[in-house]
């Protein structure tokens, strides 16, 4: 077999933000026809890397060599033009426009005389977004795609580019299992085809699946660079943390006391008769599959759905929410999945976005925000949530994944729940940091929380939860106990 040729080398890269240092003399080292996995928890340096390589940041010193000679690109688009794309975490997409003209913007095809060719930019879209699985048109509107489906168009948007290098930043994040296995095919047609391929994951299991090779970086410094076969599960997780994880799941058993949630056949266009109970200090996983409504009673319960039917009882207390005001002024708290446009407000810092729900119980003698409340406040949860970050002023969209959930988590938290619904808690969270955001749940729980967790990960909500309830198009099909759940009779469950 001949050798792969290095398309990109990356020599002792190093970058400085205003209080941290995000990349230490990092090297790195791409082949055609390879797959190298990017790995480090979230703040390691693995986006602040890519960006420099797709010519979003520049580095402060180093060098980059692409097919042998020294380059520095400028901006994206210059970078694009070379043949190095990246597919952002963050959907970079027009929602106002078609499917096909998201994926040929500023280079649609043109016909002779100037115009544009709209019959070949979307039948060469709709050859692109078939191979991905999509069943539309490629004259849709993004706007009216899943956020799965626009994570898609963002990949076919990529390789419409016949790019050398391609840099895919948490490509499978809100993708299905059936979609992930039709991206990982086009993934091993892209290698055969001599494509040099950076996958950033925080499933640990698709590196072993899709990936030749693999980097490890931990607090902006390479850790190692090696074959994946000549690496276990475990031997990641270490070199990424710098420690052995000897639990992935931290379980403590609960101490139950009354029922704090009672559901009695709850029913709107979205849920289906669906009842069940909450303790106060119990863990409620809920499972299902995409679509089955996990999402809706969570929003159902948090005022954000209109009832038609069924009671709920909070604390012994029936109540309606017609808001999510109503239901957190009662002790129901609700996390979204998706912190960047329901759990969090970018623009804003660190402290704003912690304290913003619950700025009523800082209120000072004249009905003024108590800033010297709130900052210690602030500062008591950064510690206490382990959250990375050079001040409580920093703005957040500038904190990794990781961080800026904490703190969604906190600013839940700071509104002293009675009940804590926590929707995909761990989305898009390195190995470390998932850690710490289950022991803030055991420490709730421990506290007399009733906390319900929605997860997709299987092995997530058997390691955390108490009990489980499996939602199908909507209907509840079953609560197991945690003795008796595996990850067979979920499914089967899942699918009756």
């Amino acid at each position: 077999m001949a050798m792969s040729k290095h398309i990109l080398s990356i020599q002792n890269i190093c970058k400085s933000f205003p209080g941290v240092k995000a990349l230490d003399g990092v090297s790195l080292d791409l082949q055609e026809g390879r797959v190298m996995a990017l790995l480090g928890e979230n703040g390691a340096g693995k986006s602040t890397l890519m960006k420099i390589i797709s010519g979003i940041y520049t580095s402060d010193s180093g060098e980059i060599l692409y097919e042998g000679k020294p380059v520095q690109f400028k901006n994206p688009r210059e970078a694009q033009l070379q043949g190095i794309t990246i597919i952002h975490q963050e959907l970079n997409l027009i929602k106002d426009l078609s499917i096909g003209e998201n994926i040929f913007l500023g280079r649609e095809p043109q016909k002779v005389l100037g115009n544009i060719d709209w019959k070949k930019l979307f039948s060469d879209s709709d050859q692109l977004i078939s191979k991905l699985g999509i069943k539309h048109s490629s004259e849709k509107l993004v706007g009216d795609l899943s956020m799965a489906e626009q994570q898609l168009v963002e990949i076919a948007k990529a390789v419409s580019f016949n790019a050398k290098v391609i840099i895919m930043d948490e490509p499978t994040d809100a993708l299905t299992e059936a979609e992930t296995k039709r991206l990982f095919t086009l993934i091993k047609e892209l290698r055969a085809d001599n494509k040099a391929i950076v996958f950033i994951s925080h499933r640990l299991e698709e590196i072993f699946e899709i990936c030749d090779d693999l980097t490890i970086l931990r607090d902006g410094k390479r850790i190692c660079e090696a074959k994946v076969a000549d690496f276990t599960q475990d031997m990641i997780i270490e070199n990424m943390v710098g420690r052995k994880l000897e639990e992935q799941y931290p379980y403590v058993a609960p101490k139950t006391g009354d029922v704090v949630l009672a559901v009695n056949k709850l029913e709107n266009e979205h849920v289906h008769q669906v009842s069940f109970e909450l303790k106060a200090g119990e863990v409620l996983g809920i499972s299902g599959l995409v679509g089955s409504g996990r999402t809706e009673l969570a929003k159902t319960l948090f005022g954000l759905y209109n009832t038609k039917s069924g009671d709920v009882m909070l604390n012994g207390e029936k109540v309606t929410f017609q808001s999510p005001a109503d239901a957190l002024a009662k002790g129901l708290v609700y996390i979204s999945e998706d912190r960047k446009s329901e759990g969090l407000i970018l623009g804003l810092s660190v402290a704003q976005n912690m304290t913003i729900s619950s700025l009523n119980q800082l209120m000072g003698a004249f009905g003024n925000v108590d800033r010297k409340k709130e900052k210690a406040v602030v500062a008591e949860y950064i510690q206490k949530m382990s959250i990375k970050t050079p001040s409580q002023n920093q703005i957040i969209k500038l904190l990794s994944g990781g961080n800026q959930q904490k703190v969604a988590i906190a600013k839940g938290i700071l509104n002293q729940p009675k009940v804590l619904i926590l929707d995909e808690p761990t989305r898009g969270v390195d190995v470390g940091a998932k850690k710490e955001i289950y022991d803030i749940i055991n420490t709730l729980k421990e506290s007399g929380v009733g906390i319900i967790v929605i997860s997709s990960e299987m092995p997530e909500l058997l390691g955390i939860s108490d009990r489980i309830m499996v939602l199908h198009e909507g209907k509840n099909k079953g609560i197991l106990g945690r003795s008796e759940a595996s990850q067979e009779k979920l499914m089967s469950c899942a699918l009756q």
